[in-house]
């Protein structure tokens, strides 16, 4: 079952931990106790990974689920220099860029890309079919729903949900419909707040904490309540343009 390119250098492992047949593990890599790497996973150079995570699933359907076509997915990608705590679960067909952070618990499902230096936080759920761009911060226990775009720079506080089934699971018309928001460069979403299928947030938009977003939401201003409202224009010192970590 586990067997290692006798190439690799300094891969420290910890106890019962299990590396299927295929995987590709890279230099100076770090493997918590009960770690198991599925058939087909790269992980890059200087990659950490906690207890009891595993990587590269093969998702499971339910009878009833929304989608139940079993697809062939191609092989989980982990990029160097990234940092895996304990208990995830990151599906096969999921790409991690470099200097990615996953905190504890946390979960990101098949198809589903992440860019580089992005932080995927304690408890957090990222739904299949979703994109993720560069430096974006997805904090404790946030839910992103299938088929959701966030691009880059982005940020969204705990416990922030999105939402992509406006027929609450009735009548088959839904599956034509699927769709989670999308929010562009540089979106700010407050803590609790909850944004309603295919929204679309534009740059630099700020979204207030407890918030509910029905409607689309023009870029650079502030928006607050339920349904969210707008209150203000953003700062200017606070647009992503100006934050000396901002890559044009």
């Amino acid at each position: 079952m586990e067997k290692v390119n006798e190439n690799v250098k300094n891969l420290k492992k910890g106890q019962k931990v299990v590396i299927e047949d295929g995987a590709t593990i890279g230099q100076d890599c770090i493997l918590g106790h009960n770690v198991v790497v599925h058939s087909g996973v790269t992980v890059g150079d200087n990659v950490t990974v906690g207890d009891n995570t595993v990587l590269g699933k093969e998702p499971f359907r339910a009878k009833s689920s929304a989608i139940t076509t079993i697809e062939k997915l191609p092989n989980l990608q982990i990029g160097e220099g990234t940092t895996i705590g304990a208990c995830c679960v990151i599906y096969r067909g999921a790409r991690l860029g470099n200097s990615c952070f996953v905190g504890d618990l946390a979960t990101i499902r098949e198809n589903t890309i992440i860019g580089d230096m992005t932080i995927v936080g304690k408890g957090a759920t990222i739904e299949n079919r979703s994109s993720i761009g560069k430096r974006v911060k997805i904090e404790t226990n946030a839910y992103i729903t299938a088929f959701s775009t966030i691009e880059d720079y982005c940020f969204i506080a705990p416990e922030v949900t999105f939402t992509n089934d406006n027929y609450l699971g009735r009548t088959e018309e839904r599956k034509k419909y699927f769709r989670g928001p999308t929010l562009k460069k540089g979106a700010r979403i407050g803590a609790n707040a909850t944004i309603l299928p295919g929204i679309i947030i534009g740059e630099d938009a700020v979204v207030a904490a407890g918030s509910v977003v029905t409607r689309n939401l023009e870029p650079r201003k502030v928006y607050a309540g339920a349904p969210a409202r707008y209150i203000k224009e953003v700062p200017e010192e606070q647009l992503i343009m100006n934050q000396t970590y901002y890559e044009k």
